[in-house]
């Protein structure tokens, strides 16, 4: 495990397909191609298999149109993902964090964790489900067995993006094969199929199935992993080259969710030609789908396609959730773990509920499960899609390729109508708490769980217009003319200066005392943020507690042999709140602080404790670049 110091998704990937080398005809659109077919396996896996089987099997075609509203939504918020990656070179976690407070990107970081984790959990339970069909294997062995694919995702790593790419296409096409074949078996009436087209009023019952869709369509997880997989591309840094690259994207994003919706599409057709026309609307297990489809369908054929694509959908599904796993963690806490490290922590994650529900519940309950890991993944597309709209819509930051106003009023519109289906669906669901008798320790917990919900809601949604609003005001003139009546200042007694002990060091003290002269006094400071100082705080005494101190200690004394006087104090666990605190409490007349001019840790480090201090004191800030 390390801290990232780079700015770059993916970097073992990132520009490794070099689409600036001249190329004609079709092989200059392939140099382009693959990054949404990586991202379409998430709308076809087993969770979309739970939902579109239960859709289909109990409301016939009635929900077709909610497919096909997921669809376009997809491609609509796809579609501004790769913008955001194109043209800033950024993945959504890079940039939530250059936007949003440290509280609000840690709550937004657990939520993609989350989401990660719900998607990990239906491919999970996919997998084991499509091994228990095809092989007869028990499905607490299959989930078991579901931690060795890491071990693939490894192998395909090393052999670079797109023989990845390569590989997941090859899954994609024999889901959809399987399928094409399942359809022509199945014969249904393609007249009645359009009427699915027409939207039409939802039950609280099929709302849910409706919910459950579109997050297992519209997945949070694939808008980070698009914004980052486009940068595997290297693209010309002019206008004309990403012109070309968002163009080219777009249809590369076309074709692939055009795959995925005929994937969930022939599933739920699937389920109402075969198991809601015949009566059997009860269908709502992935096992008792493959069951019936031999006998209802009078081939072997069907359910050995039907199992092999479940497989299918369930592998190719897990590689893309490994990568999203790894840009959401770099993106928002800049730290990097192992790749093998990375996905057996986000498998263990996925394990434990399959293999707790399978215990407790038994094998009729997985299906269950895998409904209800799409509904949470819904729940959470708000936190990944409004920050997204965000910052394609900031003429300041994406420049001539700012988003259009009716694209900004489509992809605003889309984020109301899935804030206000999960809003109706968790009122729904909290009503059904708050009218049980007793259970008050739940009822506390649901309404906490609410509050916090709410305070992250409005603060991901209103603080960039808050900002933006601040930066316009800040940047306008105003007022009168100052008349330069009182120039003087009150005398400098002491300087603190903020080190953070690297080569700027010598830069910050040699600043901090040509603002003064050997009658001031300058304070050393210094924050520990070891994993000791943040659990004891001044209590700590591990070894960079010492050294630190020590450090500091030998500043203060080479200051003191050349006539100045100095002293010494370290900090622990916050830097922005420690700085604040010892200079007030040092009663310091000003304050020396280094900006780092790189990306990176130390720029989000120092670029965030500066506007941080600057606004909680009243005494001046020279901030000195490094």
């Amino acid at each position: 495990m390390k801290q990232s110091n780079e700015s770059i998704s993916l970097s073992e990937v990132h520009e490794t397909v070099d689409t600036t080398i001249p190329r004609k005809g079709w092989r200059r659109i392939l140099a382009y191609l693959g990054p949404a077919y990586l991202v379409s396996v998430g709308y076809m896996d087993p969770g979309n298999w739970a939902t579109d089987l239960q859709g289909g099997a109990k409301f016939g075609y009635q929900l077709i149109w909610v497919l096909l509203m997921s669809n376009l939504m997809a491609l609509l918020l796809q579609s501004l993902s790769a913008r955001l990656g194109i043209v800033r070179r950024r993945d959504l976690a890079q940039a939530n964090r250059e936007t949003y407070p440290p509280l609000v990107n840690f709550c937004l970081y657990i939520l993609a964790e989350l989401a990660i984790a719900a998607t990990d959990l239906a491919e999970v339970v996919g997998m084991a489900i499509g091994l228990h069909l095809l092989t007869g294997l028990p499905l607490m062995w299959g989930v078991a067995i579901t931690v060795l694919d890491t071990f693939l995702f490894l192998l395909l790593q090393r052999y670079g993006i797109r023989k990845m790419e390569a590989f997941i296409l090859a899954l994609v096409a024999t889901i959809g094969v399987s399928f094409l074949i399942e359809i022509l078996l199945a014969k249904p009436d393609l007249s009645e199929v359009a009427t699915g087209f027409i939207p039409s009023m939802l039950s609280d019952e099929s709302l849910y199935i409706a919910v459950g869709i579109i997050g297992a369509t519209v997945m949070p997880h694939n808008l980070y992993l698009h914004s980052a997989l486009v940068q595997t591309r290297k693209i010309g840094a002019d206008s004309k080259s990403i012109k070309r690259a968002l163009k080219y994207n777009f249809i590369d994003s076309a074709i692939a969710l055009n795959a995925a919706f005929f994937v969930n599409a022939a599933i739920l057709v699937l389920a109402a030609t075969v198991f809601f026309k015949t009566g059997n609307t009860e269908v709502a297990r992935i096992e008792d789908a493959h069951q019936l489809l031999q006998p209802l369908l009078g081939t072997h054929l069907a359910p050995i396609l039907f199992a092999v694509a479940l497989i299918a959908a369930g592998q190719s599904s897990t590689i893309t959730g490994t990568l999203a796993g790894q840009i959401v963690m770099e993106g928002y806490l800049r730290l990097r773990l192992n790749p093998w490290l990375r996905r057996l922590i986000t498998r263990l994650i996925a394990i434990v509920p399959a293999v707790l529900v399978i215990g407790i519940y038994g094998d009729g309950k997985v299906d269950d499960l895998l409904v209800f890991s799409q509904v949470i993944l819904s729940l959470q597309l708000g936190f990944a899609v409004i920050p997204l709209i965000h910052f394609v819509s900031d003429k300041e930051t994406m420049g001539d390729f700012v988003i259009k106003p009716w694209v900004k009023v489509a992809a605003w519109t889309v984020a109301c109508v899935l804030v206000f289906l999960n809003v109706k669906l968790v009122a729904e669901e909290a009503l059904s708490v708050y009218d049980a008798q007793g259970e008050w320790g739940l009822k506390l917990l649901v309404s906490v769980l609410i509050l916090i919900f709410l305070w992250l809601f409005l603060t991901m949604t209103f603080l960039p217009f808050f900002k933006k609003r601040r930066a316009q005001r800040d940047a306008a003139m105003h007022g009168e003319w100052a008349e330069l009546s009182n120039l003087s200042v009150k005398a400098t007694k002491k300087i603190a200066i903020a080190l953070d002990f690297t080569k700027a060091d010598q830069k910050l003290i040699a600043h901090a005392l040509a603002q003064g002269n050997k009658n001031v006094s300058f304070l050393l400071l210094h924050v520990v943020e070891s994993v000791s100082a943040k659990y004891l705080g001044d209590a700590s005494d591990d070894d960079e507690t010492r050294l630190d101190k020590k450090r500091l200690d030998h500043y203060c004394e080479q200051l003191k042999m050349q006539g100045y006087q100095a002293e010494a104090i370290l900090g622990y666990k916050n830097r922005v709140t420690e700085i604040i605190r010892i200079v007030k409490d040092s009663g310091a007349d000003m304050v020396v602080m280094g900006a780092h001019r790189h990306s990176g840790w130390k720029d989000y480090l120092f670029g965030e404790t500066i506007e941080d201090v600057r606004h909680a004191l009243q005494i001046p800030v020279l901030i000195v670049n490094v």
